[in-house]
């Protein structure tokens, strides 16, 4: 419970301290094992903190809102609002010169320094994992890993980022690092930075956990997504999923399915290719996260701008057998869901070099697709019956455990939301602009 959100709402709505002080209590006392007097105490003081903000109009502190919430606009849950908010976020950061920028929505950011390139790459864990930080650990440097050697690039350093809730217990930051560095000692890469804080201090009630694990790494030759050219073919690595697999089995009644999770197919298989001359034969790599395969697939397109055709039945049998009975128990689309499968771009005749050293890391792979220069940019899927369907990202990724499958039925209309979102996103970028010409203006001493 974030009390001060809470406050602030009530400030908007009209009500007075004195009405609002109760109700704060009352939320404080039922999260906290406190005295009456205390609980009030802390919410006079809550209220007098926000009482010093209220009405100020200074730019710096004042956002343009949108009128969108982050969680009807989709951001965070891998879909057509998702990818829209991060191609917003692209513009407000602009041209940054980088080898690699986010512009290009690949799964990690490059520059060149020398005749190297250097991969940066940060990974949230998944927001349900709270309750089961070791997973939340694993899991996020599975992915932070994934996405750095994806690039091409090795793994040299991991970081981290823990916020804990107020009344969460002190714990949860230890079984995260361990699940962090059960990961990163067996792949040899060792957490060498990060920050632990509480999540909105005294404000943020309950014991909520949140963090990220990101990485560096170092490359000599680049598999981004923008060398992808017409003819290539695309493979893919069998797949178990990870942390939303993970959560959709436990928030589903299928705890079992969680073991088959815990493995590093994808990061061996990654190493072993980058430790092989077929690596350059290679024109992309990626991972089968973002909106499961129809989300990749359409980020893939957009940014090599080709079309894809792709093949059901291939990709079918590339799926953990327990993990695909639990998906079809529960009638979630295997397609629109994280598999954390590795996905392989490259010309035809590189396909025995590159299965060969996939498959010396014990790893099964197989070619699910193809690239095409006509029909337009996008995606085609041919179903198992050999029908051609649209093969584009929904709103949001499949709706895995019965919350999202509640969440997902709002609805509201899609270009008025983006219109609220893309005049926010202008507001920033002028904002930036207005703030980086105060700063220089009055820090550089003027001339005589």
């Amino acid at each position: 419970m974030d009390i001060e959100s809470l406050a602030r709402q009530m400030i908007r709505e009209g009500k007075k301290p004195a009405e609002i002080a109760p109700t704060l209590a009352n939320y404080i006392k039922t999260v906290k094992c406190v005295s009456d007097s205390y609980a009030e105490e802390l919410a006079h003081a809550v209220i007098e903190e926000i009482s010093y903000t209220i009405g100020i109009d200074d730019d710096i502190l004042v956002y343009a809102p949108s009128g969108v919430n982050m969680g009807e606009f989709g951001v965070g849950s891998r879909g057509t609002g998702d990818f829209y908010a991060h191609r917003k976020i692209a513009e407000i950061i602009g041209n940054t010169n980088a080898t690699v920028g986010v512009d290009q929505m690949d799964d990690a950011g490059v520059i060149q320094v020398d005749d190297r390139y250097v991969i940066c790459t940060v990974d949230g864990m998944h927001s349900r994992l709270s309750e089961y930080p070791f997973l939340a650990g694993f899991h996020a440097t599975r992915a932070t890993l994934r996405d750095c050697l994806v690039m091409g690039a090795k793994p040299i350093m991991l970081f981290s980022d823990i916020h804990v809730a107020d009344d969460g217990d002190t714990a949860k930051i230890f079984d995260y690092t361990a699940g962090i560095t059960a990961v990163g000692e067996l792949l040899g890469v060792p957490l060498v930075a990060g920050s632990t804080l509480r999540i909105g201090g005294d404000m943020v009630l309950g014991d909520r956990l949140v963090g990220c694990v990101g990485c560096v790494g170092i490359a000599e030759h680049l598999t981004a997504r923008k060398n992808i050219k017409p003819g290539d073919v695309v493979l893919m690595t069998e797949g178990a999923g990870g942390g939303t697999i993970a959560t959709t089995a436990l928030y589903s009644g299928h705890p079992a399915v969680v073991s088959r999770t815990l493995n590093l197919k994808f990061l061996t298989a990654a190493q072993k290719l980058l430790e092989s001359p077929v690596l350059t034969t290679i024109s992309s790599m990626t991972d089968v996260t973002n909106g499961g395969l129809r989300g990749d697939i359409h980020e893939m397109a957009e940014t090599a701008q080709c079309h894809f055709i792709m093949y059901e039945n291939a990709v079918r049998g590339l799926v953990d057998p327990k993990v695909m009975e639990m998906l079809g128990h529960l009638s979630i689309d295997y397609l629109g869901i994280s598999l954390d499968a590795l996905l392989i771009v490259a010309p035809p005749d590189a396909i025995p070099g590159i299965t060969e050293v996939v498959e010396s890391a014990g790893v099964k792979i197989s070619q699910i697709g193809e690239v095409q220069d006509k029909n337009g940019i996008g995606a085609t899927l041919i179903d198992i019956d050999g029908n051609a369907q649209d093969f584009t990202p929904k709103f949001r990724e499949a709706p895995y455990t019965p919350v999202k499958k509640v969440v997902d039925k709002q609805s509201r209309p899609f270009a008025e939301m983006k219109e609220g979102v893309h005049r926010a996103a202008q507001e920033a970028i002028a904002k930036k602009k207005r703030i980086i010409s105060y700063i220089q203006n009055s820090s550089i001493p003027k001339q005589s």
